[in-house]
């Protein structure tokens, strides 16, 4: 066959063509949409916003996500991280992979009591905690091989430096007087 013998799409075909295209375009703007949209449900802070107080003090103000957790992203040691606070742990805890992706050293192992028993973990020590404008550092922290996802666990080794109130939906941290 020669190519002026190829045959030609015909028009029905491919009208059913820029359907079905239309149709996938359609699924791939909406899973996307949605995958935004329950992003923002869990992490409402992604972009964490610091202001100044009336006494002059830096504070920032997270809002609480719709499970009622606060959720918000922050930097360990100049590397972007997702923070859930937790007042009920009484250190940082970094799930294991997200520990060797920001290149921590395992210390010397401990044994911590949580909610679901006696687990192992290794004490690091950071060197620096940012949460929109408030820096605090060095700051201890366990690797904790148990925990699976890429949120770290904000705990009272840093939460204990700083003042925070909660009013609403709303959880205000700020310097702790004594800072």
């Amino acid at each position: 066959m020669s190519a002026s013998q190829k045959p030609k799409a015909s028009p029905q075909r491919l009208g059913k063509g820029m359907i079905v295209a239309a149709w996938v375009l359609l699924l791939a703007l909406l899973t996307w949409f949605f995958s935004t949209q329950l992003e923002r449900q869990h992490n409402p802070n992604r972009q964490v916003m610091s202001a100044t107080t009336a006494d002059g003090s830096t504070a920032v103000q997270l809002e609480r996500n719709r499970f009622g957790h606060y959720v918000a992203s922050g930097v360990i040691n100049t590397q972007p991280v997702v923070f859930m606070l937790d007042t009920g742990a009484s250190d940082v805890s970094i799930p294991l992979q997200v520990a060797e992706r920001l290149g921590l050293k395992k210390g010397r192992s401990v044994v911590y009591q949580t909610a679901n028993g006696a687990i192992t973990a290794w004490q690091t020590t950071l060197d620096e905690i940012q949460l929109g404008e408030l820096r605090l550092g060095p700051v201890r922290a366990s690797i904790n091989p148990h925990m699976s996802g890429d949120s770290i666990l904000l705990g009272m080794s840093f939460l204990k430096q700083l003042d925070f109130s909660q009013q609403g939906n709303t959880l205000t941290l700020k310097y702790s007087t004594a800072h």
